[in-house]
């Protein structure tokens, strides 16, 4: 038995007969037809009904074609891992990144350079969106993978997710405004939120939609008077005194040197996720599972949290 046996028998069930099956592998009608038969005879059992307009597996076939397949699969991950380690990559990455989170503590440039010098012969490229529309992409396959923000809602089935990093959302506020007495322990409840102007990232971001969720839970909309793509604007609009500024929390020296007051939101705390995503089916190129697979190592914390759907903001 030889494995590309196994491929022509795999085929010619996909194809659902052998015209098609020779078309798709670049061979003759007969040829393949006595490939079958030969591998028929090694293993002394019939393994295709061969009908007048279509060819289907027997019992004995349905049941090795589950084999082929993992023999198949498992020699193309043995290529793929020749390919990584030689250098002979090729191809194209598409990953999508949320605005602002390529920090230096997710320093994504110093991942695509360090991939880059490895595999020149992979061309990258990166597009900056939110991410909802980033998980459509992945979904789609038009992104290979993205680091985005979670917005709470279940997980898209078919695609793979790695919590790289939870944080708090706070609010923030000019530090010159005058600091309501229930605000003197540095926090706020949520359900007070529901009286102010809030400054907030857009629409399908993950931290807009895990606020957006946390206000309906108790009961109100909150009400959005200004939104930017990333929280540093957030932040300048706050200290201007346009309104509070939903974001990620923040140091005590960065919020003094942005010239805001953080207040911890309570009753409930709402925490925001950011996520590696990618398709879990294994569809992606080599090239973009050996990037996956550094971003990962790279992003991974010490303390890594579930990817199970009951784990999920």
């Amino acid at each position: 038995m030889e494995l590309r046996q196994l491929r022509y028998f795999v085929t010619v069930v996909d194809e659902g007969g052998f015209t098609r099956a020779a078309d798709r592998l670049h061979l003759t009608q007969p040829g393949l037809s006595a490939q079958i038969r030969q591998l028929e005879r090694e293993l002394g059992q019939r393994l295709l009904d061969r009908g007048a307009r279509t060819v289907t597996p027997t019992e004995v076939g349905a049941a090795v074609l589950t084999h082929a397949r993992a023999a198949l699969a498992a020699t193309d991950l043995i290529g793929e891992t020749v390919q990584e380690f030689s250098g002979l990559l090729r191809g194209q990455v598409r990953i999508g990144v949320i605005s602002g989170a390529a920090t230096e503590e997710f320093d994504v440039a110093a991942v695509l350079a360090e991939f880059h010098r490895d595999h020149p012969g992979v061309g990258i490229s990166l597009t900056e969106d939110t991410a909802e529309r980033m998980l459509a992409a992945v979904e789609r396959g038009d992104l290979d993978l993205a680091l985005v923000g979670l917005t709470g809602a279940a997980p898209r089935p078919g695609i793979g997710l790695e919590v790289v990093l939870e944080t708090p959302v706070v609010a923030a506020v000019a530090r010159a405004a005058a600091a309501h007495p229930a605000e003197s322990a540095g926090t706020i409840g949520l359900a007070a939120l529901a009286e102010r102007r809030l400054i907030c990232l857009p629409a399908g971001t993950g931290l807009r939609g895990v606020f957006e969720r946390s206000c309906a839970a108790q009961g109100f909309t909150p009400n959005i008077a200004f939104e930017a793509a990333a929280p540093p604007l957030l932040l300048q609009l706050a200290a201007h005194g346009l309104g509070t500024a939903i974001v990620p929390a923040l140091t005590a020296e960065e919020a003094a040197a942005l010239d805001v007051r953080v207040l911890t939101i309570v009753d409930p705390a709402v925490h925001g996720r950011l996520a590696l995503a990618w398709r879990d089916d294994r569809s992606g190129s080599p090239a973009a599972k050996v990037l996956l697979d550094r971003l990962r190592l790279r992003f991974r914390p010490g303390h890594a949290l579930s990817t199970h759907p009951e784990n999920m903001p």
